[in-house]
């Protein structure tokens, strides 16, 4: 766990539940083919990665997923209550995510952000990230809906 004065990194638990999908929904996240409760059981079965909050006190106020498939890092779902943007939150969970990753030898992280979400990629600009020259491509298995 990590912690500043006000502010603690914690691993999900089941009553942090509700309040994440609150914050991914403030957030924007949510869409209408990935349901978030479908997502959180599907992530807590994930050996190989993690799920942490941003607490203050009792409230999520951040969220994030890391897992690591042994050859590349990735982050899903990180979220910062907007009310509390803009602060060096989402900063706190990358480089708690990063250390996780590096603790278990991973050598790169890759993130996807929607196209036109400039204020997130200018985010990840700054904490170092840049766009691969990959296309990422995808094909749902399991539909949610």
């Amino acid at each position: 766990m990590e912690s500043t004065d006000e502010f603690k990194i914690a691993g999900f638990e089941e009553n942090h539940r509700d309040q994440v999908i609150r914050l991914w929904d403030r957030c924007g996240l949510i869409r209408p083919w990935n349901d978030p409760n479908k997502d959180i059981d599907r992530k807590l079965t994930d050996k190989n990665g993690a799920f942490f909050v941003l607490l203050r006190g009792a409230v999520v106020i951040g969220a994030v997923m890391v897992s690591y498939d042994g050859h590349r890092g990735s982050i899903y779902y990180l979220a910062i209550d907007p009310d509390c943007q803009s602060r060096g939150l989402g900063k706190l969970l990358m480089d708690h995510c990063e250390a996780f990753l590096v603790d278990l030898g991973c050598p790169k992280i890759n993130l996807f952000v929607r196209r036109g979400n400039e204020p997130v990629m200018k985010f990840y600009e700054k904490l170092g990230f840049e766009e691969d020259a990959a296309v990422p491509l995808g094909k749902r298995l399991i539909p949610d809906t």
